[in-house]
């Protein structure tokens, strides 16, 4: 049984999880192929998640767990929801289908709104466990949940459930809304789509934005040679004198002589590459085919 987070528990903040994140979209471009993940060019249409007061409640879920299903290529499978009363926002059973059984919490009763936001996690467990992708530990494969269903186009649903203010506080899935903003932005430059008007929760959009920053950054990482002065002067300082890297600076150097190396991670899909260091040179990424400009 997976679960879903409880959408009133502690929000954390930052990008605490952010090699699992990588891990899980390096990991999705493994399984679904690049060309696979740019199929999924549509993000869940917001007319599909909205759920009013006057909507039959099972007639309204079964909609929306419908347009879900369709949403993350699943056509042949059907999500059952049914309602009770249970602290996380969701749960739902593996099987070996085609029929998924999915509970969500009573107060989806009324919170209508929220209910599509809920349902992408659990429909996204059952989309990975058909393609037999998982990681080790229950806690990285929730945060390979989260981004599965970001990086496919339905999970903004789970950044916009994202609320705070003085009097209240809300949260669904386990990424911080940082780390849905990264994998939003990561998305977003792959199929060239911008989310920005989706967003109905301020503090949704501000994390959406400084998810979008650090993956700017990750464009502007030395060896690529879009690297900024400063950056290129502390890469040019490690592959002189052979020391480590700096924290957080993400590449490593290997080798000596005419055999010398440098890894890094893509920045499209986190694969890392490995490329002689010999200055300027065009490289291009074995596993998403994106052609990188480097200075090496």
């Amino acid at each position: 049984m997976k679960r879903n987070g409880t959408p009133n528990g502690p929000i954390e903040h930052g990008f605490p999880h952010l090699d699992t994140v990588r891990a899980a979209i390096t990991a999705l471009h493994r399984r679904l192929t690049t060309d696979g993940i740019r199929a999924y060019d549509t993000a869940f249409a917001p007319g599909d998640a909205a759920f009013g007061p006057d909507e039959d409640l099972h007639l309204g879920a079964h909609r929306v767990a419908s347009a879900m299903v369709r949403a993350l290529r699943l056509p042949d499978a059907r999500v059952l929801v049914s309602f009770r009363p249970m602290e996380q926002a969701a749960t739902v059973e593996l099987t070996d289908g085609p029929e998924y059984f999915v509970e969500v919490a009573d107060r989806f009763r009324t919170h209508r709104g929220d209910l599509a936001a809920a349902l992408s996690h659990e429909v996204a467990h059952v989309l990975l466990h058909r393609l037999d992708l998982r990681f080790a530990t229950t806690a990285d494969n929730e945060i390979l949940t989260d981004t599965a269903a970001a990086y496919l186009g339905a999970g903004w649903l789970l950044l916009d459930a994202y609320r705070q203010d003085a009097l209240t506080h809300q949260k669904f899935g386990y990424l911080t809304p940082e780390e849905f903003g990264y994998v939003l932005a990561k998305r977003g430059r792959l199929i060239g789509e911008d989310l920005s008007a989706r967003f109905t929760s301020p503090r949704a959009y501000e994390a959406y934005v400084r998810g979008g920053a650090l993956d700017a950054r990750d464009h502007r990482r030395a060896p690529l040679a879009a690297a900024g002065p400063a950056e290129r002067l502390r890469y040019a300082r490690a592959r002189r004198s052979g020391a480590a890297a700096e924290r957080g600076a993400g590449y490593r150097f290997e080798g000596h002589g005419a055999e010398r190396r440098v890894s890094f991670p893509c920045p499209v899909c986190a694969q890392r590459l490995r490329l002689p260091v010999r200055g300027p040179l065009r490289a291009r990424c074995a596993l998403c085919g994106t052609v990188l400009e480097c200075a090496t």
